[in-house]
Formats: C-alpha cells, structure tokens, sequence
C-alpha cells in the first residue's frame, strides 16, 4: 500500500497489528455486513495516521474488498492518509489530530450508559500521542466519573518521529501515570496474541465497573529488521528494494 502510494506511516503500523487483530478477530462484537449495526463494539484509532495497518485489517476481517488498499492516498480514495468515517466502511470515527480520539472514545462510552446500550468502545492511542494534554484530561475524566464499558489501550512502541525515549515513550511511566488515575491497567506484549487476547478480554470485564488500560508493549516496524525501532520508518514509505526485502522478511516469520 504505502509503496504504491508512495506515503504512509509503516512503523506504527506494523506495531499495532496484532493489537488490531486481536479485536476484530477475537474480541469486538461487530458486523462487517453491516457496519451501522447499533449494537455493534466501537473502535476509535487516536493514531490516526497508522492507517495502513488499520485499512488491511478492515479489509481482511470483510468491510471492503482487498483491492481497495491499492487506492490508498489517492484522490477521491474511501481510504485517505487519516481515517475519514464518511468514506470508509468500518471506521467509527475520523482521526488525524493527535490526543482528541481519546475524548470522542470517552463520550462514545458515556452515551452507551446514558442511552442504556450495551456496548464496549476500545480507542488505541500512540505512546508519543500520549504527550498531548488532552489524553490526561480524558483520563482523569473517565477515572473521576467512573465512565464504564471503555478500555484505552496504548501501543507502547516507545518510538515517535524524531525522537527515543522521550518522556513520552516510556512504558513504565505510562504504566505509573495511568495507576495513578486510579484506572485499572494490565501491562502486556502487544506484539503477542497469546497474552494479549487474554489481557484484553480481562479489561472488557473490568469495564464494566469503570475504565481499563492496556500498555501493549510494541516494537515499531515489527517483523521487519531494519524497520524496528528505528524512527525513520515513522512516516516513511519502502521503494521498490525495500519492499522487496520486507515482504520476504515477515513472508520467513510467518513461516517460522
């Protein structure tokens, strides 16, 4: 996708992935034959510029045919840089701008308890996303009215355009910070479906008595070697050699 289209953020792509399909396989109560189903599990991507791993997962669980993500970033394109619910199947809600997902996720849940609906709304949200003042403030939001059926899970890549490190890419304190909303947060490999499906299927119970975080420890660029943890890769696209040599990469992983 991103090759073709010669944009894209591969990265944090590659880390979310098992996250993503964890949900849309195993977890959420969803519909692809009908994605308006009102009863239907929410997903919020607050890292809305990771659409290439998003869009492949739609496609793949069944919301629009494979062929689409050749559009990808293209001009009048259900599927744009940024996820835009008026144009692509599947996507609840349009993001781009980093921190506001989480409070979109959060009135989503509030309105389920208001209007007696039974649903869980999960919102993925970038470790470098979690500097911005508007995740906390959800956050304490959720934790002070004890908002329920909603479960904040943040992919813990610990990499961000630019920059390692940062005060805002370090799991262990994003753990500390969440605790001590008062949230109840699981800390986990998110790049391990045999204990994330567990953790995750865990913080849907303990939302049902208030709000639960996820830390999915990632690895940016997973499954590709000179992708992972290397920031260039952020919003870089492969050319044709790179391609080449990432297909075959992750085409051996699969194998092993």
């Amino acid at each position: 996708m991103t090759n073709k289209a010669g944009a894209g953020h591969v990265g944090g792509s590659l880390s979310e992935l098992e996250i993503l399909c964890a949900l849309y396989f195993c977890i959420m109560k969803i519909d692809p034959k009908n994605p308006q189903w009102p009863e239907r599990d929410r997903f919020v991507l607050s890292k809305g510029h990771a659409s290439p791993g998003y869009y492949t997962v739609l496609a793949t669980r069944g919301y629009f045919p494979p062929d689409l993500l050749d559009t990808f970033d293209s001009c009048d394109s259900k599927l744009q840089a940024h996820p835009d619910m008026h144009k692509c199947p599947g996507v609840d809600f349009s993001t781009g701008s980093l921190g506001q997902g989480v409070s979109v996720a959060l009135g989503m849940a509030a309105a389920a308890e208001k209007l007696h609906k039974d649903f869980t709304v999960f919102v993925l949200i970038g470790d470098g996303e979690a500097q911005e003042g508007q995740v906390w403030e959800a956050l304490m939001f959720a934790a002070s009215n004890k908002v329920k059926q909603i479960v904040f899970i943040f992919d813990a890549n610990n990499v961000q355009l630019g920059s390692i490190n940062t005060a805002g890419t370090d799991a262990d304190a994003l753990v500390r910070k969440i605790k001590g909303f008062d949230i109840a947060t699981l800390d986990v490999n998110g790049n391990d479906l045999d204990v994330l499906i567990p953790a995750l299927k865990e913080a849907v119970q303990i939302s049902k008595g208030g709000p639960a975080a996820v830390v999915a420890r990632t690895v940016k660029g997973k499954g590709v070697s000179f992708m992972e943890g290397n920031f260039k890769w952020h919003g870089m696209a492969p050319n044709n050699e790179e391609l080449a040599k990432a297909l075959q990469e992750l085409d051996n992983g699969e194998q092993r």
